[in-house]
């Protein structure tokens, strides 16, 4: 917040510029940490980025490591983008659209400091961003992406049709900062997902062990 210095009549922005950097950088940082690969060195001493599909995020720990891992990096992703978020309703910051410091967690997750400057697909330290930002959302995508795993037992796939369906809703709502954003995130996820496109079209993409789509494909 802007202070206003009595003495000078003048408006001190200093240590407002000096806040608002440091916290966007911790917002960065908080995104840069790379939980798949910490708990898979720490508990399992394997290096997530060299088992299963290579990706550190949620479903390659759960393949690699099993639903406790899994679990705990989903969560831990999440609250990277929510607690990034936040930063700046904590530390008083009213000049900044929260949503920056979302995207800064989520651009330090892709872009890991920690990873060489690598890292996941974005989807749950996202979700974590609109946990704040919109609860009503986070619910409606949340339901989106479980259902669509159900239908499809394609966590990718469950991923890409949530995101573009919640940028459709954001520029219905006229949310015009979140809708621009959404658009962006989902242009990027479809680009980390080319790969599972490409298996997704051939048939070959790996399914989650439950729903429609796994028990059409062995029965």
């Amino acid at each position: 917040m802007l202070k206003y210095n009595s003495a000078t009549h003048e408006i001190d922005t200093e240590g407002t510029v000096l806040k608002l950097g440091l916290l966007l950088v911790i917002a960065y940082l908080l995104g840069a940490i790379p939980n798949g690969v910490w708990i898979g060195k720490l508990f399992f001493h394997t290096d997530i980025r060299q088992a299963g599909s290579g990706n550190i995020g949620t479903t390659n720990t759960y393949r690699v490591f099993g639903p406790v891992a899994g679990t705990a990096v989903l969560v831990l992703d999440l609250a990277k983008g929510t607690v990034a978020t936040l930063l700046p309703l904590w530390f008083g910051i009213t000049t900044v659209n929260p949503l920056v410091f979302g995207l800064m967690a989520i651009i330090g997750h892709t872009f890991s400091v920690f990873d060489h400057f690598k890292g996941g697909k974005a989807v749950a330290t996202s979700a974590g961003m609109l946990l704040v930002y919109n609860p009503v959302l986070f619910v409606v995508a949340s339901l989106l992406f479980v259902s669509l795993i159900y239908l499809t037992s394609m966590v990718s796939l469950a991923s890409m049709i949530s995101f573009t369906i919640i940028t459709i809703i954001s520029f219905a709502i006229q949310d015009w900062l979140l809708a621009v954003l959404a658009l962006a995130l989902t242009v990027f996820v479809y680009y980390r997902h080319r790969e599972n496109i490409k298996r997704i079209a051939n048939g070959t993409e790996n399914m989650v062990p439950f729903g429609i789509g796994y028990k059409r494909r062995n029965r």
